[in-house]
């Protein structure tokens, strides 16, 4: 992070000093919302939270060296002397405030391009992918994990330096004006839709909602931006109509849907999945250029997301051939996204539950149906599907558990474990559609579905495990995969 004095940063958040006799002198050179992550320099933001609330370590964070904390209130020593802080009323909304100073000033002092991506499945691996495409063209910034909400997209600014050249952020939304909030904090150049699902459809009050908040992204870039929309998705396309920035689309197959617009585009042809389950195609650029890609993504969904990274690259001015060498190879880099391991057994584990909604369930599970079926020189493999409750979607919820049921017969997937009380239509609806005996059962939570697996995995299994981050399968994934095995071959 930039170097930013108290006195500059109590102007930027519009806050109080107390306890910094000399505002000049004091500077903080990062920021965090963990006490345990504070070092010398640190700025503590003192963040309340559900279960605790952070003002109560504040006194760890200065013993840890925080040169001062962002705070709702006076925090006191033993002696009654406040700790070095700045007083907000809203440590939250102040993170945002000081997150656009900080990228303010760097935009200031030299050239930094700033790309944003939102879409209800693909944000995350999207990122990884630009993450990796701008690191060959400069010092790149990117968030950890899925940090893409009001607090992540500030901790990721404050991880900026003089130097960087790249900026990726990933915005996530659970309601109308969260996205339009993160985009008038980074001011981006860039802004990708990858797609309107039904994720958090229950905080919305509707798909239609979901497409209102997604749109802000591209409503927010100036005439000299560039929005980078998904053509194949119909609730994205119309999204044209809501910016005079410069737009790229993206999608399968070289004519664009009508639409009335002369967009550059960028498209996929000759798409194929390997005995892997990776996908190959061939990259069309507007300019006409095209390369081949064979991609280490596991599933032919993530086409979509290859198709927005080429196409967001490119926006940033990244040239073509450069794009496609960044996109040639490369894995997720997140963990818990279609992560394969190869047990010692011959069991692959395949742990994408980070993260679901009804179509990133669909995926996975075509994408594992698919693994199982082998091909000339692999022979069918059992499969197995370990899936926990998607989360947030309100009163569609039971149906769209109920809907995997029935498409877990219809790919005639082995063996279907459903994992808690969320999760439970999944089993309901299997068996109805035909699953029964050994073929489905229901488990009331993470570990009773670690002792299940152990008596039904065999050697040559295929086992995907994918459920909403609060089902906890990801760790059960991560325990699977190192049972049976004595050393892992990881890949995203």
């Amino acid at each position: 992070m930039i170097a930013i004095t108290a006195a500059e940063l109590a102007e930027a958040v519009a806050g109080r000093l107390a306890g910094v006799p000399d505002p000049g002198a004091v500077t903080v050179s990062s920021v965090t919302t963990d006490s345990r992550e504070v070092t010398d320099g640190t700025l503590f933001v003192a963040k309340p939270g559900e279960t605790t609330d952070g003002h109560r370590f504040v006194p760890q964070a200065a013993a840890s060296g925080a040169a001062l904390h962002l705070t709702q209130r006076e925090v006191v020593d033993e002696s009654g002397t406040p700790y070095p802080c700045v007083v907000v009323e809203d440590v939250v909304l102040a993170m945002g405030a000081l997150a656009s100073h900080v990228l303010e000033r760097l935009r200031a002092e030299h050239p930094v391009t700033v790309v944003a991506v939102t879409g209800s499945v693909g944000k995350t691996t999207t990122k990884d992918l630009l993450h990796g495409i701008f690191g060959a063209e400069g010092p790149t910034v990117a968030p950890r994990n899925s940090y893409n909400g009001e607090v992540g997209v500030p901790l990721t600014v404050f991880t900026a330096t003089e130097d960087t050249a790249y900026f990726v952020v990933e915005m996530g939304a659970t309601h109308i004006g969260n996205i339009r909030y993160l985009c008038e904090m980074v001011r981006p150049d860039v802004g990708a839709v990858l797609c309107v699902g039904t994720a958090h459809a229950g905080e919305f009050g509707g798909v239609e909602n979901i497409a209102r908040a997604k749109g802000e992204m591209v409503e927010c870039l100036s005439a000299r931006g560039t929005a980078v929309l998904n053509d194949d998705d119909a609730r994205v396309r119309p999204m044209r109509e809501r910016t005079g920035a410069r737009i790229i689309s993206f999608g399968q197959g070289p004519d664009a849907h009508e639409t009335g617009h002369d967009d550059a585009r960028v498209w996929a042809e000759d798409v194929t999945v390997g005995a892997d389950g990776c996908p190959s195609f061939t990259l069309h650029f507007p300019d006409g250029s095209a390369y081949p890609v064979h991609s280490r993504l596991i599933g032919a969904h993530h086409v979509t997301n290859l198709l927005a990274a080429a196409s967001v690259a490119l926006g940033a001015g990244v040239d073509p051939e450069r794009i496609a060498a960044g996109l040639e190879g490369t894995a997720a880099r997140s963990r818990w996204r279609m992560e394969r391991t190869e047990r010692a057994d011959g069991v692959t584990v395949i742990n994408d539950a980070y993260n679901a909604n009804p179509q990133s369930m669909k995926a996975a599970l075509q994408t594992l149906a698919q693994l199982g079926r082998g091909d000339a020189e692999h022979p069918p493999r059992r499969t197995i599907a370990v899936l926990g409750g998607m989360y947030e979607l309100g009163e569609d919820s039971i149906a769209a558990h109920a809907d995997l049921g029935q498409l877990l017969v219809r790919l005639n997937i082995s063996h279907v474990v459903a994992v808690g009380d969320t999760a439970r239509p999944v089993h309901t609806a299997a068996t109805l559609e035909g699953s029964w005996g050994e073929e489905a059962a229901w488990v009331p939570d993470a570990e009773h579905a670690e002792e299940h697996l152990r008596s039904v995995l065999r050697p040559g299994d295929i086992v995907l495990l994918k459920s909403s981050n609060a089902a906890g399968l990801n760790h059960l994934g991560d325990r699977i995969a190192a049972s049976g095995s004595d050393s892992n071959d990881q890949e995203g």
